[in-house]
């Protein structure tokens, strides 16, 4: 998911068939109302995070339906820029490593979908 978010964010396109790919519910419309913002300020995403997810917990624990993804996120290497000259985007903070929790849930074709997910500040964890 994180990656289809890196890959629309460098145009700021909301509206990404790629997005939905990956995540449902209340990942999906906070990763778009970013993106629109985005969007609408002429700021476009430079880089590319890395991720590390590990799997905490699924229940039930025969049949997961629901996973539970812990991570350490590295945004060292992004960066938000105005699209028309590349200067940084007003509000924009250096990168790092940030905890993140993602709800992941088993859809009814059988896919599965980031439904909601936390992403805490930098130095949240190493």
């Amino acid at each position: 998911m994180w990656q289809a978010m890196a890959r629309a964010g460098q145009t700021s396109d909301w509206r990404s068939p790629e997005l939905a790919r990956y995540a449902t519910g209340n990942a999906l419309t906070t990763i778009t109302r970013s993106l629109y913002a985005d969007h609408f300020n002429h700021v476009v995403s430079r880089g590319t995070p890395k991720n590390f997810p590990q799997v905490t917990s699924a229940e039930p624990p025969n049949a997961p339906e629901t996973v539970m993804i812990s991570d350490c996120g590295d945004s060292t290497g992004t960066s938000k820029v105005m699209e028309a000259n590349g200067q940084p985007a007003p509000g924009d903070t250096p990168g790092g490593r940030r905890s993140i929790v993602a709800e992941v849930k088993k859809q009814p074709d059988g896919t599965w979908k980031v439904n909601q997910f936390a992403v805490q500040g930098v130095g949240t964890c190493g």
